[in-house]
C-alpha cells in the first residue's frame, strides 16, 4: 500500500472543486477573501488586552500632564482605541465612549461570526460533495460493466470522493471554524476590559475640555482713525445743542 493508491484526480475535483463552487456560491466574494485571511490568525497567540490597557494608562498619564489635546499626537494602532481617544479629545461623555466601542465590538463580532460561518459551510458541503462523488463513480462503474479494467477506476472515485470529503470537513473545514469562534470569543472578552479605563479616562478629562471652550480670550481694543474719533466727540455736542 502506497500514498499513491489514495490519490485520484477525478476524486479530488468534484470534492475540492465542488466544495469550493459551493462555499463561493453561498458565501459573499468579500467575506470569503476574509474567511482565507482569518486562517494567519490561527497560528497567533490568543488576543490579550494588557498592552492597551498599558497604553490608556499612559494616554491617562499624558493627558493630566499636558491636557487631553496632546493626545491627538499619540500613535494608537488599535482601531477601537484611537476611536475612543479622538471622542475623547473632542470632549465626549463617558456613554458615548462606551456606545463607540460597543457598537465597534458589535461589528467585529459580526464579522468574526460570518468567517466562522464561511469554514462551518465548508465543513457542512465537504462530505456531500463526497457523496456526489461516489455516486459519479458508481454511475461510471455500472455503464462500463462490460469493461473490468474500468470498473476499479469507477470504484475508486466512488470510495475515494467519500474519503476525501470525510477528510476535508472533519480534519480541516471544522477545526478551523471551532478554533476562529474561539479565537473570536477570546477577544471579545479581552476587549470588554478596555471599556472601564477608557470611560473613566472621558469622564475625568470631559468637564476640562467643557471648560476650556467657555473660556474666551478678551478682545483685543480696537484702533480707531483720527477721524471717526472727532464724529464720536462731535456727536454729544450736537446731541446737546
Amino acid at each position: 500500500m502506497t500514498p499513491g493508491m489514495f490519490l485520484d484526480p477525478a476524486a479530488l475535483a468534484i470534492v475540492f472543486g465542488g466544495t469550493a463552487l459551493a462555499a463561493a456560491l453561498r458565501t459573499p466574494a468579500r467575506d470569503l477573501g476574509r474567511a482565507l485571511l482569518a486562517l494567519r490568525v490561527l497560528p497567533r497567540r490568543r488576543f490579550r488586552a494588557d498592552d492597551r490597557l498599558d497604553q490608556i494608562a499612559a494616554l491617562g498619564r499624558i493627558a493630566a500632564r499636558h491636557g487631553v489635546h496632546a493626545l491627538d499626537r499619540s500613535v494608537i494602532h488599535d482601531t477601537d482605541v484611537a476611536a475612543a481617544v479622538a471622542l475623547i479629545v473632542d470632549g465626549a461623555q463617558p456613554q458615548a465612549v462606551i456606545d463607540s466601542l460597543d457598537t465597534a465590538r458589535r461589528a467585529r463580532i459580526e464579522r468574526h461570526r460570518l468567517v466562522s460561518d464561511c469554514w462551518a459551510g465548508v465543513a457542512e458541503a465537504a462530505p456531500a460533495l463526497g457523496m456526489v462523488g461516489t455516486l459519479v463513480g458508481l454511475v461510471a462503474m455500472f455503464t462500463r460493466m462490460s469493461d473490468p479494467g474500468a470498473i476499479g477506476a469507477a470504484m475508486a472515485v466512488a470510495l475515494l470522493a467519500t474519503l476525501y470529503g470525510a477528510l476535508l470537513a472533519n480534519l480541516v473545514a471544522a477545526p478551523i471554524a471551532t478554533r476562529l469562534r474561539a479565537a473570536a470569543r477570546a477577544e471579545a472578552i479581552e476587549r470588554a476590559r478596555l471599556v472601564a479605563p477608557l470611560a473613566e479616562l472621558a469622564a475625568r478629562e470631559a468637564p476640562r475640555v467643557r471648560a476650556g471652550a467657555r473660556v474666551q480670550p478678551a478682545p483685543e481694543p480696537v484702533a480707531v482713525a483720527d477721524d471717526e474719533a472727532e464724529d464720536n466727540e462731535a456727536m454729544p455736542r450736537e446731541r446737546a445743542a
